[in-house]
């Protein structure tokens, strides 16, 4: 299981890096567009790419792609795998080529849909659409970014695919800062300056991950775009991960359409959203991203003992860091909040609520990272109707329980609802997987789960404890750097008190997990 922890701790460390260049990114756009229209051009073009990203390139495609290209690689050799993935490049290429020639077309109704209340502002939605028509061609070079990447996670190679997304932030911070060091202030041409940076960091990434895979004896060839039958199978199982993606982001509009029946509680739904999707990125998609490729390779060679200690290790080595992330994000939600928002136009109000929202959500961190888990069980077997189906009950569940819980409980309700659903959909795929024998907990996971749930309520109850001898410190009326003095000296004695208490209780041999990280 070495291998597999040092995938988990390299994916995890650049989603890390990419994170906190975005936050900088954030930052410096703030400084630069502010918050007025042309700032609220640009975000809007901005989610256009992105949007079709999430739907096409991030996990629909490596779901269906990882399990055929590995089968090819490991039964039938190098040559085979190669073939099959020029294939899918072309065919990729062809399909998403066209479908942004046609979406350049029908952008100015696209971004009514997106944004309808542009219309009453024709320079704003002129804007919008042309920075949206520039920034585009992003999720062709994406889209061919995952297909690379799929390639070098299946070759067992994560630190370039896994940095790439990186680039995005770099390429932007970079002209931020020569916009800020020339002195333009005409925003319009700002924004117009970005969305050509968020372009070209798209056929940056491209090029990086191509080089990787021709260091990896894996340089693909262009080759004319056909229907074969291994391109209907990839279809065929990249269909419903595109469904599922389409789902869950239809859940996050609604959701906010939702939130926007009350003042202010979009906000508050995006702040909180923020500080919990850090641990969730973090952990969820570095494990799922590294464990696909581990299952696919396990089972196509027939050792089925191997594959399911991966998953138990994987499902251990998931709840050992999201438990305490989620009672940390839970008990010290009050904290964080006021430390990082509660500045100038964001009052103790808004504090109060996105720290309750931020506490809920927390409640359903080990689930949404439970799933990124347990979906590369279905993967590998290249089941994604099964995942689909769950997904769509899930997004039923969140939906009408969010407008329920928001009538009774008010804003919280909306992320009470979000956390029911996500372990709603692990009881569903876990139970799925169990009845079907391709899971099974054995000992060691049992062993060990009890030791993390121990550690993680004696850190919860060390973290309360702080939390009252630095109540006074958290106030804003003693600046930003006592603020951070406490927040820091919170999260370093929960810190301390998880690792000694997951020793104690056997949760982890901590001497063991570094030599397995380090890979010794």
């Amino acid at each position: 299981m070495t291998a597999p922890y040092r995938a988990f701790a390299t994916v995890g460390a650049m989603t890390i890096v990419s994170r906190v260049l975005g936050f900088l990114r954030d930052v410096l756009i703030a400084a630069v567009l502010g918050a007025g229209p042309v700032a609220d051009a640009f975000f809007v073009a901005f989610r256009v790419p992105n949007l079709f990203r999430r739907l096409f390139a991030e996990g629909a495609f490596d779901s269906a792609f990882i399990p055929l290209f590995a089968k090819r690689l490991h039964g039938e050799g190098e040559a085979p795998a190669r073939a099959f993935a020029e294939q899918a490049l072309a065919g990729l290429t062809l399909g998403l080529a066209a479908f942004t020639l046609l979406a350049e077309i029908a952008m100015p109704w696209l971004m009514l849909a997106l944004a309808p209340g542009f219309s009453r502002d024709p320079a704003k939605l002129d804007l919008a659409v042309t920075l949206a028509r520039i920034a585009l061609p992003y999720l062709l070079c994406m889209s061919l970014v995952a297909l690379y990447s799929g390639v070098l996670n299946a070759l067992g190679r994560f630190a370039v695919a896994a940095f790439a997304p990186s680039l995005l932030n770099v390429v932007l911070i970079v002209i931020l800062l020569v916009l800020v060091a020339l002195g333009v202030s005409d925003q319009a041409d700002a924004a117009t300056a970005l969305a050509w940076g968020i372009a070209a960091s798209g056929l940056l990434q491209v090029l990086v991950v191509a080089a990787a895979a021709a260091r990896a004896t894996m340089r693909l060839a262009w080759q004319r775009p056909r229907l074969t039958p291994q391109m209907r199978r990839l279809i065929a199982l990249a269909a419903p991960g595109i469904i599922a993606g389409g789902m869950a982001q239809l859940t996050v509009l609604l959701n906010t359409i939702i939130a926007s029946l009350q003042d202010r509680v979009v906000s508050w739904l995006y702040y909180s959203d923020r500080l919990f999707q850090l641990p969730l990125g973090v952990i969820g998609v570095a494990i799922g991203v590294a464990l696909l490729p581990d299952l696919s390779n396990k089972l196509r060679a027939g050792d089925h003992q191997a594959a399911m200690g991966s998953e138990n290790r994987s499902l251990e080595f998931a709840l050992l860091l999201t438990l305490p992330a989620a009672i940390a994000l839970f008990v010290g939600a009050g904290p964080m909040v006021r430390v990082l928002f509660e500045h100038g136009a964001f009052t103790a109000i808004d504090a109060l609520a996105t720290a309750k929202m931020l506490a809920a959500f927390a409640l359903g961190l080990p689930a949404f990272v439970l799933i990124k888990v347990l979906h590369p069980s279905y993967f590998a077997r290249e089941d994604t109707h099964t995942p689909m189906l769950y997904a769509g009950i899930s997004m039923t569940a969140n939906l009408s329980l969010s407008l329920i819980l928001f009538l009774v409980l008010g804003a919280v309700g909306i992320a009470v609802a979000t956390a029911l659903a996500g372990w709603l959909h692990v009881a569903l795929l876990a139970h799925t997987l169990i009845e079907r024998e391709e899971l099974v907990l054995d000992d060691t996971f049992r062993r060990r789960f009890r030791g993390i749930v121990a550690a993680s309520l004696v850190m919860g109850a060390v973290l309360l404890a702080l939390m009252q001898l630095l109540d006074p410190w958290f106030a804003p009326a003693g600046g930003i750097v006592r603020q951070a003095a406490a927040l820091l000296a919170l999260i370093a004695s929960g810190l301390i008190a998880y690792g000694a208490a997951a020793e104690l209780f056997g949760a982890v041999r901590l001497k063991t997990l570094l030599a397995s990280l380090r890979g010794a």
